[in-house]
């Protein structure tokens, strides 16, 4: 094994932990920091260089991820212009997108919803997710109010592409 495939391994283990770190500090603090996104793009151009240089993928590809990560914080600013999204889960959504590329974006953006979709129904169910936990007792009105930390779902994401990138 090369040291370039050592580098992009090491590039994989790091977005992973990375994404835990962020889903674990939204789901204490309901913030996701930007050095966690900014990092995230840092170990992916590094993970890219790697693949250029040993010829596992073209310019070609590298350009589709960053125009498929460009759309997906396109369409998720969006989100967060109407208030569904938080500014951190903006950048980390756009930040992972980037390792998923054109061909696991739909399997990233699939797992996240789900993930987030299981989120919500546990806090629905009076689960204390978040800082800020709703009372198992209120109106479900009261808790559709609550804020969801949507960085866990993300990361679930995340890690499922990241699974993808080491297995392949």
């Amino acid at each position: 094994m090369s040291l370039l495939a050592i580098l992009q391994i090491g590039c994989v283990v790091a977005f992973a932990l990375l994404l835990v770190a962020a889903g674990w500090q939204d789901l204490r603090t309901m913030r996701i920091g930007n050095g966690l996104s900014i990092s995230i793009m840092a170990s992916f151009a590094l993970w890219s260089a790697a693949g250029l240089a040993l010829g596992q993928f073209s310019l070609v590809y590298l350009c589709l991820a960053v125009a498929c990560a460009a759309a997906v914080f396109a369409v998720a600013f969006a989100g967060f212009a109407a208030g569904a999204l938080g500014g951190g889960d903006v950048k980390l959504l756009a930040a992972a997108s980037l390792f998923a590329g054109p061909a696991h974006q739909l399997d990233f953006l699939t797992i996240t919803a789900l993930a987030g979709g299981v989120l919500a129904i546990a806090m629905l169910a009076g689960a204390p997710i978040g800082p800020v936990a709703v009372p198992s007792g209120g109106a479900i009105r009261t808790r559709l109010r609550g804020a969801l930390p949507y960085g866990p779902a993300i990361a679930a994401g995340g890690l499922w592409i990241a699974a993808n990138l080491v297995i392949a």
